[in-house]
């Protein structure tokens, strides 16, 4: 069976900057994938390069069709959800505008998509009118998680989801998408600076260095990989 998300050869610019260098790699339909490296790995540019938000070469295909330097609006309507580092929320809208705008492309209406968010986050309801700028760090990532989902995607693309939270906000917000891909099968492609979270929430991870990818395997076996854990695991 074709993997839901390929990457071939694929190599990204800023200007002069070369970024990636022929990154390949692969997302199973239903399947968790982290994506681990330094910064200025190209990790952030991998993400935005499958969701047409950077100048690329290569081939990028999703559900067997080549997406290859699509619009982002074309990536979010064909089912790639992108929540980006930073969250990306339009910090003067309400919670509960910030979701309308995450359904814009969506299937199946806002009403049935907002009702299946908040079984996942039951506090948007009483927070719907809130502006997005004024929630804590924990919740604003929630809210740019819960405004993905509402587009009803096959595909999340979350980069460095942990940064900046507490340990008790991370290890809810990965046991949710958790349940998002054993209950619905949603695929996730993850880049996690939290190497063990990321490796112990994963099937498959890729590690790359300076726009390559170095190693790549079952998470279970990066584990005892001696350079990985060496320079991501601390031990």
């Amino acid at each position: 069976m074709a993997p839901l998300l390929e990457l071939q050869d694929v190599e990204a610019r800023y200007g002069p900057v070369q970024a990636l260098r022929g990154v390949s790699l692969t997302v199973g339909d239903g399947e968790i994938v982290a994506v681990l490296g330094p910064n200025g790995a190209g990790k952030t540019t991998t993400l935005r390069a499958i969701s047409g938000l950077v100048t690329m070469s290569g081939e990028v295909r999703f559900a067997g069709k080549r997406i290859s330097r699509a619009a982002p609006e074309r990536a979010a309507r064909i089912g790639i959800a992108h929540v980006p580092e930073g969250r990306g929320l339009f910090q003067e809208l309400s919670v509960r505008e910030n979701l309308r705008l995450g359904a814009y492309l969506g299937r199946n209406g806002f009403d049935e998509n907002y009702e299946r968010a908040r079984s996942y986050f039951p506090w948007l309801e009483s927070r719907g009118d809130q502006q997005a700028g004024t929630l804590s760090g924990g919740e604003q990532q929630m809210l740019a998680l819960a405004r993905a989902l509402m587009s009803r995607p096959r595909l999340l693309l979350l980069d460095e989801p942990s940064l900046g939270l507490a340990p008790l906000i991370v290890r809810e917000l990965f046991e949710i998408v958790t349940e998002l891909n054993e209950k619905e099968g949603l695929a996730v492609l993850v880049v996690e600076q939290n190497a063990k979270l990321a490796l112990r929430s994963s099937s498959r991870a890729y590690v790359l260095e300076v726009g390559r990818v170095a190693l790549e395997g079952p998470s279970a076996e990066l584990v005892e990989n001696e350079s990985v854990r060496k320079s991501y695991l601390g031990y």
